[in-house]
């Protein structure tokens, strides 16, 4: 008689969906019909912990009665003041167009397109460097070290996702571990396919751990036997 497998039972299911109910907002850059505005300063209200987050959250009070979640800079305090729009100062968590940051300054919550509210740069320690500025767009090497071109309407933040320190404490226990996947909602402890019987895994099974058959699966397998690399376009090691 057959066995419903772990991935069966996993199925569809909606235990790895985001705790956004938890969530305290967004944190964006302004609206572009905001920041075509000259000059708007604002002062930091507040610097709290979002959950899900690995970076604290700060909130501004800005002078035209807007509020807004801003990633807080390694740095910054209550009471400090940020600016946004065409002529904004160059100050910690200002929000500038990446055209007007001079070369070599450190940003983070670096735009991919104009007014998409930042992408790059956005976890805890991350920081993105301008490198050169052309009629073409700016070049910003990212956290990774890969250099990527931008447009120059993008914008940013100047200085350092803060919350970098955050791999320092020990977790000491695996239960404090797992709940920091929880309020993530990561799955933690997940044992290999590989480790696993026969009768549990389709890579289960063998004398030493090996997947016994081709990981490249079909996107209409049956749930099963879903396991792997799921329509896959290529396979073998990247030359």
């Amino acid at each position: 008689m057959g066995k419903v497998i772990r991935a069966q039972r996993i199925g569809k299911s909606p235990r790895r969906a985001s705790p956004s109910h938890r969530f305290k907002g967004k944190a964006m850059h302004p609206a572009l019909k905001l920041s075509k505005e000259q000059l708007v300063k604002g002062k930091v209200t507040d610097i709290f912990h979002a959950p899900g987050r690995n970076t604290p959250l700060a909130k501004v009070m800005f002078e035209n009665k807007e509020k807004s979640l801003l990633i807080a800079p390694l740095g910054i305090a209550v009471g400090d003041e940020v600016s946004y729009g065409v002529k904004a100062e160059k100050n910690l968590g200002s929000c500038l167009y990446i055209s007007q940051i001079p070369e070599g300054t450190q940003v983070y919550n670096v735009e991919s397109l104009p007014g998409d509210g930042g992408k790059f740069g956005r976890s805890a320690g991350n920081t993105v460097r301008i490198v050169s500025h052309d009629a073409k767009g700016t070049v910003i090497q990212l956290p990774s070290g890969s250099f990527k071109t931008v447009n120059n309407m993008c914008r940013a933040n100047i200085g350092v996702a803060a919350g970098s320190g955050r791999h320092e404490k020990p977790m000491v226990k695996a239960g404090n571990k797992r709940y920091l996947k929880q309020a993530k909602s990561k799955i933690h402890s997940v044992v290999c396919g590989v480790n696993m019987n026969p009768r549990d895994h389709p890579f289960g099974g063998g004398r030493h751990p090996h997947t016994g058959k081709p990981i490249t699966i079909s996107r209409h397998a049956p749930p099963g036997r879903k396991i792997g690399s799921i329509g896959a376009r290529r396979s073998g090691k990247k030359r």
